[in-house]
């Protein structure tokens, strides 16, 4: 009878041992917390690709703040080179 208590005493403490230790572990899942913020894309006058706002290459020409996706169209564009359309 005794042998049957330590086993579910044992148990019982491995339970709550490993239910403690997953409990802590970091989740794989990434939580999101509130609601995601879209990125807003702008479009590059010479290669017309949309490219995200925050990462884009701003210049400002002709008074005009316009979004490049590379130093090159930028250059292509002031240059007045027409881009190929395929």
């Amino acid at each position: 009878m005794t042998r049957l208590i330590f086993f579910v005493l044992l148990i019982l403490v491995l339970y709550y041992l490993l239910h403690y230790l997953i409990k802590d572990m970091p989740s794989s899942k990434k939580k999101v917390k509130g609601k995601p913020e879209s990125e807003e894309l702008v479009q590059d006058p010479y290669c017309q690709t949309y490219i995200p706002k925050q990462t884009a290459l701003k210049k400002k020409v002709e008074g005009q703040l316009l979004y490049f996706c590379c130093d090159k169209c930028f250059k292509s564009y002031i240059q007045g080179d027409v881009k190929n359309s395929t």
